[in-house]
């Protein structure tokens, strides 16, 4: 099917390409000396020590992305991912269509292009500077529907194919399908466990941490993607 091979492709541009592009920031940001002297002059909030923020959430993304040059990589990969996740789903709803013989629009597909606007919204406005406390709390708004339509259309998605397993015992590998339960079940729950502290001030480090991790959990759905389906002639 061609839907199949177009997701094969799709989710490991999803995966790489923000993977890439966050942590191709990450490395200037702690070595902003590489680029001294240049146009590409790293801004003094820009820079940090070496750290591992995966680890003791040092810095946030956004310090590391957001000024320049960082935001000339984080952006455009960003825009282009949130293209490619709209696709994605997209693809994904023709794919369920074609396996029940519907022709639907399925929730999953609705909350995963919702996902990619709100990705979009805030990779555009990510950076600018607005001296306004409604603009701060919209932009920490956009992200949060970002990360929630993301996590709803993933869990949506892999129960419509838990459905139909048997039905696709020659397209996918049921252990990556259970390893996509998995992962969703992880996300949603340290997402609601997570909240009170997130709405809470403190706990900085563990914020930060939280979010590069949480950041590759949910791209992490896509590189299952890639190994769920069986290559298709």
């Amino acid at each position: 099917m061609k839907e199949i091979t177009q997701i094969r492709k799709l989710s490991i541009w999803v995966f790489f390409i923000p993977l890439i592009a966050v942590n191709l920031c990450l490395v200037i940001s702690q070595n902003p000396e590489f680029l001294e002297n240049t146009f590409f002059q790293v801004d003094m909030i820009g820079r940090s020590g070496f750290s591992i923020p995966y680890i003791d959430g040092s810095l946030s993304i956004s310090r590391a992305s957001r000024t320049f040059p960082q935001y000339l990589i984080f952006k455009p990969a960003m825009i282009f991912t949130a293209i490619i996740v709209y696709f994605y789903w997209v693809n994904n709803n023709n794919l369920v269509n074609k396996l029940k013989a519907t022709n639907i629009n399925y929730k999953f597909k609705t909350f995963g292009i919702l996902s990619a606007i709100f990705l979009a919204i805030h990779s555009i406005f990510l950076g600018i500077k607005f001296d306004i406390q409604i603009y701060k709390l919209m932009r920490r708004v956009v992200l949060l529907l970002f990360i929630i339509f993301e996590i709803i259309a993933q869990g949506i998605l892999v129960y419509h194919f838990y459905k139909i397993k048997n039905k696709l015992e020659e397209l996918i590998n049921k252990k990556v399908l259970v390893m996509k339960i998995i992962l969703v079940s992880i996300l949603a729950t340290v997402a609601i466990l997570s909240l009170p502290i997130l709405v809470n001030k403190g706990n900085t480090h563990f914020k930060h941490a939280l979010e590069w991790n949480y950041f590759v959990g949910v791209i992490l759905f896509y590189l299952f993607s890639r190994f769920f389906w069986r290559r298709t002639t």
